[in-house]
């Protein structure tokens, strides 16, 4: 009788799991070159961690102005709603990062996109000199 592997368990492996942890801090950390290299070699560039947050969400907030532009430059999507329908620029609007804005702005970030909106966001918070004048 030929022994089988065991079916794959339902879900991720926990290397996977450890991985997909590692990834999103060295997106709140900024680590371009590590994160650049992974996603250049097929990890998803817009992997989410469990409440929706992208790579280029966590960067944005945590103010990576070089890791949002190389992660936009790969295909990350600008404007992808994290669950709670917050978009990257209100949040680097909320955070007060205009570096990181200009860069989302560069790669054409919807300033309407979200609830509240980066104009909203930045109405709320005092900070409408962060976004262009229209």
């Amino acid at each position: 009788m030929t022994e089988h592997p065991d079916p794959p368990a339902d879900g991720p492996s926990e290397e996977t799991l450890e991985l997909a942890h590692q990834l999103f801090d060295w997106a709140r950390e900024g680590q371009v070159d590590r994160l650049a290299a992974y996603v250049d070699a097929g990890a998803p560039v817009d992997l989410a961690d469990p409440d929706g947050n992208t790579l280029l969400m966590l960067a944005a907030y945590h103010g990576h102005a070089d890791l949002v532009r190389a992660l936009a430059q790969r295909g990350a999507d600008v404007d992808r709603l994290n669950d709670r329908g917050q978009a990257p620029v209100a949040g680097a609007v909320f955070k007060g990062e205009g570096d990181v804005i200009s860069v989302l702005l560069e790669h054409r970030a919807d300033l309407d996109a979200g609830h509240p909106t980066a104009r909203e966001t930045a109405v709320m918070f005092g900070r409408t000199d962060l976004l262009p004048d229209e």
